[in-house]
């Protein structure tokens, strides 16, 4: 299954940098708040190191799970 999650590649961009990238699902994460603020995908820049986090909305969502990266799902302590 590991296989299969990893054939999956997103094109990603360092705002740092300005490089421009494919990464496997492997190197994605997701977290899924209870708003549109709290809903983010993260990885780290494979050409300065930068720690990188962007909105996801829902149809980045979608092509993420569906890609396999690793899911984070935030509950809010209200």
């Amino acid at each position: 299954m590991t296989d299969a999650m990893d054939a999956a590649v997103f094109k990603a961009a360092c705002p740092d940098c300005r490089g421009c990238f494919e990464l496997t699902a492997g190197a994605l994460r997701l977290a899924i708040g209870a708003s549109r603020r709290t809903t983010f995908y993260s990885f780290t820049c494979p050409d300065c190191g930068a720690a990188v986090r962007k909105p996801a909305g829902e149809r980045i969502v979608e092509l993420l799970t569906g890609g396999g990266v690793r899911t984070l799902r935030l509950h809010s302590t209200a």
